[in-house]
């Protein structure tokens, strides 16, 4: 067992320096950083329409901008004026299977860096009981809390899967997959 929990220390940690909080204004929220240059994934209901600061593991506060946003899928882009940052691996979405664990992170009650795990119960559309059935979801069985959205869903390798996004039960939480938001990408900022 100690093996494993080192094994997962290290996992986290490499996560963590990919992981961002956002303050909106009104609240927090958590964010990923996507690419070096700045590129940072969340949710749309994080950045609402106000103004936005960015701060990165190592303490830096930095203003951001919103560069896309998309409701229907509650993801958003935005950009902070910095280099050479951290970025996360890519996981697979598409292949997730239920009963696999998965760990989702951010910054819940204002704990920084929080870590919560559970197990993958579905992935797709079409998942019964969650709001927008026809959009492609992950439903996990972590207890993600205000300031979880926006952050990132991990593999047990640490790659990113999903962005934390809501619950949807007491005992479900949803995220949005990793191909869903490549997608974003693709359409909004082109990157």
């Amino acid at each position: 067992m100690g093996d494993l929990n080192a094994e997962m220390d290290g996992v986290i940690e490499a996560a963590r320096r990919c992981l961002v909080e956002i303050d909106n204004g009104r609240g927090n929220g958590a964010g990923t950083i996507w690419h070096p240059d700045g590129l940072i994934l969340t949710n749309a209901h994080v950045v609402g329409r106000r103004r936005l600061q960015v701060t990165l593991p190592d303490g830096r506060a930095l203003q951001a901008r919103v560069l896309a946003a998309d409701a229907d899928y509650d993801v958003a882009a935005v950009a902070i004026n910095a280099g050479g940052l951290p970025t996360i691996e890519l996981g697979d979405s598409k292949g997730l299977q239920p009963g696999e664990w998965v760990m989702a992170m951010g910054h819940p009650w204002g704990v920084t860096g929080a870590v919560t795990a559970g197990v993958v119960i579905g992935s797709g559309a079409h998942l019964p009981e969650v709001p927008q059935p026809d959009r492609e979801w992950i439903a996990v069985s972590a207890h993600l809390r205000p300031g979880h959205s926006g952050g990132p869903l991990l593999d047990v390798h640490g790659r990113l899967v999903g962005v934390n996004t809501m619950m949807a039960g007491p005992e479900v939480g949803l995220a949005v997959p990793v191909h869903v938001i490549k997608a974003f990408l693709h359409r909004a900022v082109r990157s």
